[in-house]
């Protein structure tokens, strides 16, 4: 196929639902385009798969800096594939708002699992998207489920937003935390801790097993003071070591009990149902904000606005109430 040429959208359509791995890149590559006439097409493409999407189960994981995120997911997304799955893993790299680059070294730090035939790994840059979370990446979900991947990890960076943004996205979230490194709750948000459906601790080996026995032991004390959640499931808490490959079973089997009980209560149906609603709003909101500042009205009193209220001359509420009024003048 030459890279060169552009394909058609049934070409995109037709290349996902046979599991095509090179026509998926390219098409979350579109999906991710600024450009006008992707952004046309990639409404096309995903028109034409969408009713091929939602078969999976789809996983958030997040975790403390230092917790071994990567190691993690390349050691239970391999253990995953054995079992006969097929795992996409989307990680978000953090874009600099200096430089306005990103990493993407995902697939360096996943060596093994890049080369798994039963594994797709896709990098992303987060961009301006508020806590590091890619705005496309429900999009390339979709996608991926379309092409045939029917578990999918959404891989956050841990910082600011991005694990409510993910716990938006995701069938079950994940939490990992580190044993060992002085009160295991200090530094946890409590709303993460709400979000999470499980909490993993990692590195539980050698000297540091038993201190990750103890911390789960607190982990769970801690959990069972939260309210019950709408789905019925009372989170756990594991340990593992995805290093040495141990406790893996026990996390994948929590996982599957999972599904099977939400699936069970129509709690996952309902829950799928809301993200999509909210991700549509989301989608308004942000389409709205664009179409407000593309507006020639607003671009031909921006830059004075922007210059009085920089200088204290026009409180910022004023301007706004300026900027909006200006559409509404011929």
């Amino acid at each position: 196929m030459n890279k060169k040429r552009r394909l058609s959208s049934q070409e995109y359509i037709d290349g996902i639902l046979d599991g095509d791995r090179l026509v998926l890149s390219r098409a979350i590559t579109l999906i991710e385009s600024t450009n006008t006439l992707d952004i046309v097409q990639a409404r096309e493409v995903l028109a034409g798969v969408i009713s091929h999407s939602g078969n999976s189960l789809r996983i958030g994981i997040t975790g403390v800096p230092g917790v071994g995120k990567s190691t993690f997911i390349e050691t239970f997304g391999t253990y995953i594939t054995g079992e006969g799955r097929q795992l996409a893993v989307l990680t978000i790299d953090p874009t600099s708002q200096l430089t306005h680059g990103s990493i993407l070294g995902d697939k360096t730090r996943m060596e093994e699992l890049s080369r798994n035939p039963n594994a797709f790994i896709r990098p992303s840059a987060s961009g301006d998207a508020l806590g590091g979370v890619s705005n496309k990446t429900r999009e390339v979900i979709l996608l991926c489920e379309a092409a045939g991947f029917d578990v999918i990890f959404v891989e956050t960076v841990g910082v600011g937003q991005s694990e409510t943004l993910v716990k938006g996205m995701v069938d079950f979230f994940l939490l990992l935390m580190l044993a060992g490194a002085g009160d295991e709750l200090q530094g946890i948000k409590k709303g993460i801790m709400e979000m999470a459906d499980a909490v993993v601790i990692n590195k539980a080996d050698g000297e540091n097993l038993k201190a990750a026995k103890r911390a789960k032991a607190e982990y769970q004390s801690a959990l069972h003071l939260f309210p019950e959640a709408n789905s019925g499931w009372i989170p756990q808490v594991k340990t593992c070591s995805a290093q040495e490959g141990t406790g893996l079973e026990e996390i994948w089997d929590m996982i599957q009990q999972y599904a099977n009980r939400v699936q069970g209560n129509d709690f996952f149906e309902k829950n799928r149902q809301k993200q999509q609603l909210n991700w549509m709003r989301e989608h308004v909101n942000a389409l709205l904000i664009n179409n407000f500042y593309e507006a020639e009205q607003v671009k031909e009193i921006l830059p004075k606005i922007i210059e009085q209220v920089e200088s204290g001359e026009l409180p910022a509420l004023n301007a706004a109430v300026q900027l909006i009024d200006s559409l509404n003048q011929k």
